[in-house]
């Protein structure tokens, strides 16, 4: 199975999501998964790959050319497969094109929004791929709160929660993508 991962790109943060991660990955990998990522060699996008590759993973990324042009970014440099694109939105469509499955990990604004994408496209039935946030280090704990205070105000129906799953270990994670859970829920039980 492919596995799509988007995180952080920096390489600003602690060092134990870096390592949490890599060991994430690398157990993935050991379970006959490969990674499709924003082809960044840095932040826990780097961690990542490392961990796929020590796993024996194939890797494939997937980054715009303006990136390697202005050097916003590293690129991993052990891809078996790096595919540029023109556009972040481009990017993002090859990314959820190949995925089998998407795993979040802690990440900023770019991350974010990579995940509210995939929610919505699973809420409005456009993949039916399974979607594990990754709470790392309890990382995700206020975004849960929020979503969930979304569906207690009526914005968000209560059915979304089963489109995607909140795991706090990398068993939990494993168990979630493997079992390749889908929504049974129509459109309209999951749109507000």
């Amino acid at each position: 199975m492919n596995i799509c991962v988007f995180g952080a790109a920096s390489n600003e943060i602690d060092k134990k999501y870096m390592d949490d991660i890599e060991i994430m990955a690398e157990q993935l990998a050991k379970d006959g998964h490969h990674l499709v990522f924003g082809a960044g060699g840095q932040g826990l996008m780097g961690a990542a790959a490392r961990g796929f590759k020590k796993g024996g993973a194939k890797i494939t990324g997937v980054i715009p050319t303006f990136f390697k042009e202005a050097e916003i970014e590293a690129i991993y440099d052990e891809c078996d497969e790096l595919i540029y694109t023109d556009t972040m939105r481009e990017r993002k469509a090859v990314m959820e094109d190949k995925a089998d499955a998407f795993v979040i990990v802690p990440g900023g604004i770019g991350t974010f929004e990579e995940l509210f994408e995939v929610l919505t496209l699973k809420q409005l039935g456009r993949h039916s791929k399974p979607i594990a946030i990754y709470n790392c280090k309890g990382y995700y704990d206020k975004m849960e709160a929020m979503l969930n205070t979304s569906i207690e105000e009526g914005f968000v129906r209560h059915t979304c929660k089963e489109i995607y799953s909140y795991v706090n270990n990398v068993d939990e994670l494993i168990r979630y993508i493997n079992n390749n859970n889908h929504c049974d829920y129509t459109v309209s039980e999951l749109k507000a």
